[in-house]
């Protein structure tokens, strides 16, 4: 098993940045997968982005591709979203997952992943 915390969040004014950091614990950090979710009041959890073990292929959701990028640090056992021209739209507790099976591509839905963090809160005014 492997535990998950995120940190980072706060809020930011519109057209701002944030970075997301995402340690992990418990397993060997580059057996997994690792994605960004977020949930906003009233709506489903939804993708963010996602990277493979030795992070050489990510995949962003529309909404964010060009503005986020999701980076590893296997030897630090780290995962970071870095989230520029942010939008009020863009404002949810994001959580990072962790994802144990091997496929051949990123997972991007909610069950194809095993371990999730607590989340962080990220409010965008405008």
């Amino acid at each position: 098993q492997v535990q998950l915390v995120e940190s980072g969040g706060g809020l930011v004014q519109a057209g701002g940045s944030l970075r997301l950091s995402c340690a992990a614990s418990g397993r060997t950090f580059s057996n997994y997968a690792m994605g960004w979710f977020r949930q906003a009041p009233g709506k489903e959890r939804e993708f963010v982005a996602a990277i493979s073990r030795s992070g050489g292929n990510t995949y962003y959701s529309d909404s964010v591709k060009g503005r986020f990028t999701i980076s590893r640090d296997n030897a630090k056992n780290t995962v970071y979203l870095q989230m520029n021209s942010l939008k009020p739209e863009d404002t949810a507790v994001y959580y990072c997952a962790a994802d144990r099976a091997w496929r051949v591509r990123v997972g991007v839905s909610v069950d194809e992943y095993d371990y999730w963090g607590q989340g962080t809160q990220v409010t965008v005014s405008s």
